[in-house]
C-alpha cells in the first residue's frame, strides 16, 4: 500500500471513529433530557421498552443496511414484515406447525420475498426504488385479502415466549438483534462476501469487471433483507400474540433514519453495522420520548420527519467531505 493510500485509509479510520462518537453523544445527550424531564424514563421497565422496541426496528434497519451499502433501497421492508406476520400466523392457527418451526419457516417465507425484489433489480436491472415500492403496495394488499383486516389469534403461550420471554432478564428480541448484529458485523469486517458487498456500493462497474459475482450477490442480499424484515414481524407478532395487520407499519422511515444516521451512505460503499445499532437505539429514545412527554401523534410524524431530512443532510455532507 502506498504511503497516500494509508494516509487516506487512516483518515477514513478517524471520521469513521468520529461519527461513531457523534451518535453515542446525541444518544446520551437525549437519554438526560429525559431523565431530567420525566421521572419514568430511566425506570427498568421503560428501559426494557426501549430496547425491545428498538430490537424490532433494529432488525429491519440490519437488512436496510445491507441494502443500502450495495447501493440500493428496499422499501418494502414494512410491508413485507406484515405479510410474513400473517404468514407465520396462519402456519400455527390453520396448518398446525409447531411453534418453533414457525419463525425459520417465515424467515424462508421472507428470503422469498425479498429474492423475487433482488432478481428484478439485479438480472432485470430495474430501479430498486420503484421496484420496492410496487412491492410494498403488492405485499400489503396481499395482508389485507388475506386477512380481510382481521388480527389472527391466539398464537398461544409457547410461540408468545418469542416476542415477551427474557433469557436472564434480556428479553429474547433484544438476545437475537446483538446476536445477528454480531454475526453482520463480522461477515462485513471479515469475510469475502462482505468485502464484496463494499465493493459493489462504492464502485459496481469496477467490481464486475474484477470478477465479483455483483448479480448474486445484489439478489442474495435484498433476500437477507426480507428474510430479516419477516423475522421482525413474527416476532412483534409473537409479543402480541396475533398476527396483526398492522404490523410493520411505520418501520420503514426509522429503519432506514437509523442506518443512514449510523453513518451508511445513500450511495453506497460506506457505513457499519456498530453505527446502524446505535441509529436504532436513538430512534427508539427519540419515539419513546414523544411518548412520555405527551407530544401529540399529529407531531410525532413531523418530528421524524425532520430527522430524515437530517440524517440525509449527514450523508451529504458526509460525501462532500
Amino acid at each position: 500500500m502506498s504511503q497516500s493510500q494509508s494516509n487516506f485509509a487512516r483518515v477514513s479510520s478517524m471520521i469513521g471513529r468520529f461519527e461513531a462518537i457523534g451518535i453515542v453523544a446525541a444518544l446520551l445527550l437525549l437519554c438526560v433530557f429525559l431523565t431530567l424531564s420525566v421521572d419514568t424514563f430511566a425506570t427498568s421497565y421503560n428501559m426494557t421498552v426501549v430496547i425491545r422496541q428498538a430490537s424490532f426496528v433494529g432488525i429491519i434497519a440490519l437488512g436496510q443496511t445491507l441494502v443500502l451499502l450495495i447501493g440500493g433501497i428496499d422499501l418494502s421492508v414494512g410491508a413485507g414484515a406484515g405479510l410474513s406476520a400473517i404468514f407465520g400466523a396462519l402456519l400455527l392457527t390453520s396448518l398446525g406447525v409447531h411453534p418453533y418451526l414457525v419463525i425459520p419457516l417465515t424467515c424462508m417465507f421472507g428470503f422469498a420475498l425479498g429474492t423475487i425484489n433482488g432478481a428484478l433489480v439485479a438480472y432485470a436491472r430495474l430501479n430498486p426504488f420503484i421496484v420496492t415500492l410496487a412491492s410494498w403496495e403488492i405485499f400489503a394488499g396481499a395482508t389485507l385479502v388475506i386477512t380481510q383486516g382481521n388480527p389472527i389469534r391466539p398464537l398461544g403461550p409457547v410461540f408468545g415466549w418469542f416476542g415477551k420471554g427474557d433469557i436472564f432478564g434480556v428479553p429474547v428480541p433484544v438476545l437475537i438483534f446483538i446476536l445477528l448484529a454480531i454475526i453482520l458485523a463480522f461477515v462485513l469486517n471479515r469475510t469475502r462476501f462482505g468485502r464484496n458487498i463494499y465493493a459493489i456500493g462504492g464502485n459496481r462497474p469496477a467490481a464486475v469487471l474484477v470478477g465479483i459475482p455483483v448479480k448474486r450477490i445484489e439478489m442474495l442480499v435484498f433476500g437477507l433483507s426480507g428474510m430479516l424484515a419477516a423475522l421482525a414481524g413474527i416476532l412483534y407478532a409473537s409479543r402480541l400474540d396475533s398476527g396483526q395487520p398492522s404490523v410493520g407499519e411505520g418501520w420503514l422511515m426509522p429503519a432506514i433514519t437509523a442506518s443512514i444516521i449510523g453513518g451508511v451512505s445513500l450511495r453506497g460503499g460506506q457505513g457499519t453495522i456498530s453505527g446502524t445499532v446505535a441509529g436504532a437505539l436513538l430512534m427508539a429514545v427519540l419515539g419513546n420520548g414523544i411518548v412520555l412527554l405527551n407530544i401529540s401523534g399529529y407531531w410525532q410524524r413531523v418530528i421524524v420527519g425532520v430527522v430524515v431530512l437530517v440524517a440525509i443532510l449527514i450523508d451529504l455532507l458526509r460525501r462532500k467531505r
